[in-house]
């Protein structure tokens, strides 16, 4: 591309119109994030409501799957650490979409439960998470299995 007067000269990325990755283009983690971020991105317009975001949809999942979970088992769970779970559980309760009571074992630690609202966005949720894993399913085809043990695997061994 030639210089115009005035104009700084392109870069070569730009005359190729695509960022050179260099050793990002082979690391599994950068490509797992790429692809977790698109994921999001097309999750959340399909949802169309941007604050229910997939981590508020596997949290919601997971309290329903397991009533009186304690925030410090989900957080676990969703592999977040204390400072990201709390306001993710203010916010839910916020909304009216959990509650959070004592345990009846350990009066210390808070049990959830998702309220009558809270099930009823999660039915929605869950609708439109299984029409995004059905596109999902559709770029992964029949290999689909193979990725989720690759996957659950990369978890296993690194935590």
């Amino acid at each position: 591309m030639s210089k115009t007067k005035g104009q700084p000269e392109a870069s070569p990325s730009e005359e190729e119109g695509k960022i050179r990755l260099g050793p990002l283009e082979n690391f599994i983690g950068f490509n797992l994030r790429l692809a977790q971020d698109a994921s999001f991105q097309t999750y959340a317009q399909h949802v169309g409501k941007p604050h229910l975001r997939p981590g508020r949809f596997a949290a919601m999942m997971l309290i329903h799957q397991n009533p009186g979970l304690t925030q410090m088992e989900l957080s676990r769970a969703i592999a977040r650490d204390k400072s990201s779970v709390t306001p993710l559980v203010q916010t839910l309760q916020r909304e009216g979409l959990i509650t959070r009571t004592p345990s009846e074992i350990d009066r210390r630690r808070v049990t959830l439960r998702l309220t009558d609202a809270g099930e009823e966005v999660l039915k929605s949720l869950l609708a439109h998470a299984e029409e995004h894993d059905r596109k999902l399913d559709a770029i992964v085809g029949d290999r689909k299995a193979e990725l989720l043990e690759l996957l659950k695997d990369i978890v296993k061994h690194l935590t």
